[in-house]
């Protein structure tokens, strides 16, 4: 019997996983058996890249072997460089040039002695993706790459080649909880499509690039940027409800607010709203986290009285634009920071699929016509 045709796969299960778990209805979200807040704020991002691959959080020895290993891939052979510089002389955008430097992961350096193989590549995507967005930014200035220093976290190290100044705790742990959050999220598209590539027994890194094309496509990456474009152009608090009632007459979006999968708020911002507010405390100014705060307050408002039960809430660009500004990152890198994270949770994707694989290979419905005729060319 013909299975039935689902527009988009929803609702089909595809994969059966124990890296993550979404409830959309409850506002859950689990990774590897920890609730998101459990986790996000507390672990340094290589402990949650730990967990979802051995499905435990490391000891203290685990963690600092790991830690080095990590580390010592950090630096890019020339050939990607090369990438980066051509890229960079044409403007091409970031996650374009994400994408070609990820082609080049393959590539080992002179200094490399993890061997050949599918964990060798997992540990250099998540490794280099840093240092490549990194590179990439400072290129796009007209500034030089910082090269990756070693003794600091993989966080502090991202910001660091940004920077070119060691970051202070604060910060770092404000974008260790970013990455930590958003580090997996179910079979969204680009972990579906490196599940698929992988399942072909394909190489790792080919999945990987393949993931980052999926990201880079708007209706799944998303842009975080004009949430906090919003809040700058309102100003002041006072101006909240005339500006976004009249967005909303328009017909306009609220960016921000709503999310496909979560019929509540989105667990992910509560984590980042008080990542954002410890951020913007420690840099002694909170008042653009006192507006954005008020812009939410508001548009929760004006989104139940114009949308009565569509139950739009705070989704996680919204916070994620306000602790990314705080830190510095300019609004071309959002996405691809965002990739730093998720490549630990595509890797992992890619080994579990590996572990009993089974190649992915769905049906699909044929809808043009049937019995034609060839006709030769001069009866046309």
């Amino acid at each position: 019997m013909a299975s039935a045709y689902v527009p988009g796969l929803q609702g089909v299960v595809a994969a059966r996983t124990r890296l993550s778990r979404v409830d959309g209805r409850k506002g859950e979200l689990v990774i590897a058996g920890y609730a998101i807040e459990e986790l996000a704020g507390r672990v340094r991002f290589e402990e949650l890249v730990f967990l979802l691959w051995n499905d435990r959080l490391p000891n203290a020895r685990e963690l600092e072997t790991f830690r080095a290993e990590l580390a010592s891939l950090r630096d890019l052979p020339a050939i990607t460089r090369q990438v980066l510089e051509a890229a960079a002389a044409q403007k091409l955008p970031a996650m374009d040039a994400l994408r070609m430097a990820a082609g080049t992961l393959s590539v080992r350096t002179d200094s490399e002695t993890v061997p050949e193989g599918t964990y060798r590549d997992a540990l250099v995507s998540v490794a280099r993706f840093a240092t490549i967005v990194a590179s990439y930014g400072r290129l796009l200035t007209g500034e030089g790459p910082i090269a990756p220093h070693h003794g600091l976290s993989h966080a502090a190290n991202y910001l660091y080649m940004l920077k070119g100044s060691h970051p202070s705790a604060a910060r770092t742990r404000a974008l260790e909880t970013y990455l930590n959050t958003v580090i997996d999220h179910g079979l969204n598209a680009s972990t579906f499509t490196a599940r698929v590539i992988v399942s072909t027994e394909s190489d790792l890194i080919s999945a990987i690039v393949g993931a980052i094309g999926a990201l880079k496509g708007p209706l799944h990456g998303g842009a975080p940027g004009p949430a906090l474009d919003m809040v700058f152009e309102i100003g002041e608090a006072s101006n909240a409800e005339a500006f976004m009632r009249a967005k909303l007459e328009r017909g306009e979006r609220l960016m921000g607010f709503g999310h496909r999968i979560y019929k509540v708020r989105d667990p992910r911002a509560d984590v980042l709203s008080r990542a954002a507010e410890e951020l913007f405390r420690s840099d002694g100014d909170v008042q653009l986290y006192e507006l954005a705060r008020e812009v939410e307050r508001v548009a929760l408002g004006l989104l139940d009285e114009y949308k009565p039960g569509r139950s739009l809430r705070t989704n996680v660009e919204f916070f994620t634009a306000l602790v990314l500004h705080g830190l510095g990152i300019p609004v071309d890198l959002f996405t691809p920071t965002f990739a730093v994270s998720r490549v630990a949770g595509w890797t992992a994707h890619c080994l579990e699929q590996l572990g009993a694989n089974r190649i992915i290979r769905p049906e699909s419905e044929y809808t043009g016509e049937s019995d034609r005729r060839w006709v030769p060319l001069d009866r046309r």
